[in-house]
């Protein structure tokens, strides 16, 4: 997610830092974002890719943030590594530097807890594939700025997308129902009622869905939206508790298209 929200954020020409753990992790997702950029080009979005690629820097230290004026966090979904990322950016950056979360589901108020003037915090919630997709989710926490809202929804618009704004809630909207639907998906092809493909099927040519709940959930990672699900579990209700087949698939390590197979097998040309 963050090569693509760096992407995105190329594409509409800003200056971006991408900061990773490592020189190995910096290095790598900047080999990613420069492939991604060669895709533009190719699709004809861009003509060149060298001047986009000169507005990226990587690091792998937050203290190279420290002239940024947005930051946008996009660590894996784990509550102690996102605080603990917010408390290291406060701790870089300028006291007006907004910071937001590209979380899908975790509180906003919580990862704000961490902030020196939370009320610059907000949610940035970035949809696969980055560049293409046209929805931002704009989450307002319970102290973010009401100027903020306004800004965050100008700057996703100026960025070439659609800011939906929620307020902070497990889930927000996109991921609650996006959830729901893959979670019912999972347990349909767990109780044999149909294929995986057959169930994708059904709903991108159904209900005209860009592409089925369970291809999605091996795009996003089987564990990532695991870890969604027992969150909104504990939250929401045994309504989202996962199913045992997805519980079972990641203890294979069977992760989605990062690992090479979920529902899909993604080692198949052209998948």
């Amino acid at each position: 997610m963050g090569a693509g929200i760096a992407h995105a954020l190329l594409l509409a020409g800003a200056h971006v830092v991408l900061v990773e753990r490592d020189e190995e992790a910096a290095e790598a997702a900047r080999g990613r974002v420069a492939r991604a950029v060669d895709g533009s080009v190719t699709r004809g979005r861009v003509a060149d890719a060298a001047p986009l690629l000169a507005r990226l820097a990587t690091a792998t230290d937050t203290k190279d943030l420290a002239d940024t004026a947005l930051v946008v966090e996009a660590v894996p979904e784990d509550l102690g590594l996102k605080t603990d990322t917010f408390r290291r950016i406060t701790g870089a950056v300028a006291a007006d530097t907004v910071i937001a979360s590209n979380t899908s589901s975790i509180s906003l108020d919580l990862l704000a807890d961490a902030v020196e003037h939370p009320e610059r915090v907000i949610g940035l919630h970035f949809f696969n594939p980055v560049p293409a997709s046209k929805l931002v989710e704009v989450v307002v926490g319970d102290r973010t700025a009401d100027d903020l809202r306004q800004r965050a929804e100008e700057w996703v618009r100026s960025w070439g997308k659609t800011p939906v704004t929620v307020r902070n809630a497990p889930g927000f909207a996109s991921s609650r129902l996006g959830v729901a639907v893959g979670l019912e998906a999972i347990r349909m092809l767990e109780e044999g009622v149909a294929s995986a493909e057959d169930i994708d099927a059904a709903m991108t040519l159904g209900y005209g869905f860009p592409m089925g709940p369970l291809r999605l959930t091996d795009l996003v990672g089987v564990d990532v939206r695991l870890g969604i699900a027992r969150y909104l579990e504990r939250e929401l209700g045994p309504r989202f508790a996962p199913p045992r087949l997805m519980a079972d698939m990641v203890e294979r390590g069977e992760l989605g298209r990062k690992s090479g197979r979920g529902f899909y097998d993604w080692t198949r040309e052209g998948d």
